[in-house]
């Protein structure tokens, strides 16, 4: 794949973006949103009219416990699930009225994935698996992002690797970098640092925090552990399908306390 070259001395800060000045809007936005499973007895609200609007430019968590509908929030605002009721937009397009074909571009071109279980593929090798998103795109990267992104992640030498041949870790990192190559929309991240030690998991964050800081990404992650939900501008906390807590400014601290 032919790179588009940049400076090399480029950092986070002096890459070119489209909106470096603070935004207000919401880069997504759910509207009555509501999520039923099964039917009869078996029936299981997971979401629950739910309306909330996600800051562009802005880093927010999303926590709770087991069943508090904040996996199946996370899976409704990235087009990966359809509500039962209610509206999802994404840069102001309602994704629900969007036939497969749009929906699955949008998601290509504007929403970068991080999973808990990575979703490499496993015959591409690093590098292929970090620049397919590109090339699903038919945009050619610019070697400079790509270059600080691998060595800002440590895996500028796992390159040539395959995710078989890669540790639990080195495979979150690498689709960390996959998300943040074709500087989405919005990154959804789900328990990004799961499968990293302690000493990845603030290189993963910090990275994520300098891209909504420097390049006015938004990134919407869940996750379980607070003190990595303290790198957020913002936490939800959920619980049986509504949001129950929205908090600003928090600390590993304040949340234990709002979580219990």
């Amino acid at each position: 794949m032919q790179y588009v070259y940049m400076n090399t001395n480029t950092t986070i800060a002096q890459a070119p973006v489209a909106a470096q000045e603070a935004q207000a809007s919401s880069i997504v936005r759910l509207q009555g949103v509501s999520k039923i499973y099964g039917n009869g007895d078996a029936q299981v609200r997971a979401l629950d009219d739910v309306s909330v609007g996600f800051g562009a430019g802005e880093f927010t968590a999303i926590m709770g416990p087991s069943g508090s509908g904040k996996s199946t929030m996370m899976h409704i605002l990235a087009g990966l699930d359809a509500p039962t009721s209610g509206r999802v937009f994404v840069e102001d397009i309602d994704i629900t009225t969007l036939k497969d074909t749009a929906l699955t571009k949008l998601r290509r071109d504007r929403i970068g994935f991080v999973f808990q279980s990575f979703n490499l593929v496993p015959t591409l090798d690093a590098r292929a698996n970090i620049l397919l998103p590109m090339r699903l795109a038919g945009k050619a990267p610019e070697k400079g992002w790509f270059d600080l992104i691998v060595n800002s992640l440590g895996i500028a030498n796992r390159l040539s690797h395959r995710p078989s041949e890669m540790s639990g870790g080195q495979q979150q990192r690498v689709a960390v970098a996959r998300a943040l190559m074709s500087r989405p929309a919005v990154i959804v991240a789900d328990e990004p640092t799961g499968n990293l030690d302690s000493h990845s998991t603030d290189e993963v964050m910090d990275l994520l925090r300098r891209a909504v800081d420097e390049l006015s990404q938004s990134v919407i992650m869940v996750t379980h552990d607070t003190a990595t939900a303290a790198y957020a501008d913002r936490v939800l906390v959920c619980r049986d399908g509504r949001i129950v807590s929205d908090l600003r400014d928090v600390t590993a601290d304040t949340l234990t306390a709002a979580l219990r």
